[in-house]
């Protein structure tokens, strides 16, 4: 595993099929004693896991920081929303009932909300810690047990997490981690103990894991890809709409899968609104993800650097201008020189036919696009595969509901962008995935309905 200034931090064995299966009955057999719980007891067990991740904040920040790149910054927030995640669900778990249904004659029936048992989490490497406690919130607070396989390019702070779910007093066994690659992935998504599948990651990986869960009818919750418009109308508040344009594209060094990158702007305002920023994009302070003032830290690794400045160069070649950056960033410390850093793009000139404004590019390059009329923009924004987020600028707050209802996306924000609330839903439409994490709605991804029938008198037979 390397560190994203190019050093080598430590080296992990990839678990095989033995470990996997290790895995999956130690999960197993703790998920025999946690489903038994009431709500409450596993409330109290998973508020002691979000007051341990609160008072160790800062520790686990700086390893996220050396496990991922991003700022120190943006980790710590990453870590908020994390705590705050698993106090979330802890209130929910409580709260967890079926429902009572009056009959005639004094019968009645009910339902009741159960478990699904062993749930397999497969996480991505721009979010790690987070996305292991988006995942695995819902799933404890439904009475399930977890096996989690973080990205190989990330393995290190979700082991973390599982310290710390022992340590809040989970059943040993309950959060187990297993690392890995695509052949790890391969043995938990064919595991015959696995219940469920929650994935995040490329819509590539998203179709294989489909096809492997459909062959053990295992339910699967996927959150994929993104190619999501950023609409700027000319009565949006231009210092609020350029903050969102970068907020939109640069978290993570533009490693976010619900990011707005392809921004809408009206043409009236194309000028003012592309010079502004320019010239804040420009201002972006790279470097040393450790330090307090670097805003934007590394990309993961050597090969992903390289697939987003041959996008870049494909753009320019298609006619798109460089208004700023793209190129490879060299920080000063000598320390840094071998890690994979570049400044933030954005392009100019940009048609709606170009691969840069039609694949997801997964790195800080934003791509601006005039626009005329609202039923045109609209249009342009839906004529794309992917359907994870959208976002709108603009002061007439009947336009921004009119717009948003009108997007084929499952995310939308209206004058801000990026904001991930844990009270929310979260995921997409269309090639962007299905199911949902975060919210009440994730409960019912993590658990099953079963109905009691009960007849109070004698059995009305047609026999």
């Amino acid at each position: 595993f390397k560190t994203c200034s190019g050093r080598v931090l430590c080296k992990l064995p990839c678990s095989g099929e033995k470990e996997v299966d290790l895995a999956v009955q130690s999960a197993k057999a703790a998920f025999k004693i946690w489903s038994q719980m009431s709500g409450m007891e596993r409330c109290r067990v998973m508020l002691e896991a979000a007051r341990i991740i609160r008072e160790q904040r800062e520790e686990i920040a700086t390893m996220e920081t050396i496990n991922n790149g991003k700022s120190i910054f943006e980790a710590r927030v990453d870590i908020d929303i994390s705590w705050q995640c698993l106090e979330y669900y802890a209130g929910l778990a409580g709260s967890l009932a079926g429902e009572h249904i009056q009959l005639p004659g004094g019968s009645f029936g009910y339902t009741r909300r159960e478990p699904l048992g062993v749930c397999v989490g497969i996480g991505a490497w721009n979010y790690p810690f987070q996305i292991a406690c988006w995942k695995s919130g819902p799933a404890l607070a439904c009475g399930n047990a977890m096996v989690f396989k973080p990205s190989p390019f990330t393995p290190i702070s979700v082991v973390r997490l599982a310290e710390i779910f022992t340590e809040a007093g989970v059943p040993k066994g309950l959060f187990n981690v297993v690392q890995g690659g695509a052949a790890t992935g391969q043995f938990l998504c064919q595991h015959p103990d696995v219940a469920k599948i929650s994935f995040t990651g490329s819509v590539p990986t998203g179709m294989k894991i489909m096809e492997m869960a459909a062959k053990g009818i295992k339910p699967v919750t996927l959150e994929l890809g993104g190619k999501s418009p950023l609409i700027i109308f000319s009565d949006a508040d231009l210092e609020n709409a350029v903050k969102g344009a970068l907020m939109a594209n640069f978290l993570t060094q533009g490693e976010v899968c619900c990011n707005g990158t392809r921004v809408f702007v009206e043409r009236k305002i194309l000028d003012t609104f592309t010079k502004e920023v320019v010239k804040r994009t420009q201002k972006i302070k790279i470097g040393d993800p450790l330090l307090e003032d670097t805003r934007m830290g590394a990309l993961i690794n050597r090969p992903h650097l390289n697939r987003v400045q041959g996008f870049i160069k494909q753009a320019k070649e298609q006619g798109a201008e460089v208004l700023c950056g793209g190129d490879v960033y060299v920080p000063d410390d000598p320390k840094l020189k071998n890690g994979y850093y570049m400044r933030p793009c954005v392009l100019g000139n940009c048609k709606d036919d170009m691969t840069c404004v039609k694949e997801e590019i997964f790195g800080p390059v934003m791509a601006i696009l005039p626009f005329d009329t609202e039923e045109e923009v609209v249009e342009r924004a839906n004529a794309t595969k992917f359907g994870l987020a959208g976002g709108v600028f603009t002061r007439d707050i009947q336009k921004a509901h009119r717009v948003v209802a009108a997007l084929k996306a499952g995310m939308c924000f209206i004058n801000n962008y990026n904001v991930s609330p844990v009270e929310l839903p979260f995921g997409g439409y269309k090639c962007s995935g299905f199911g949902r994490e975060n919210g009440r709605a994730a409960i019912e991804y993590y658990s099953q309905l079963k109905t009691v029938c009960v007849e109070m008198g004698d059995v009305e037979s047609v026999f």
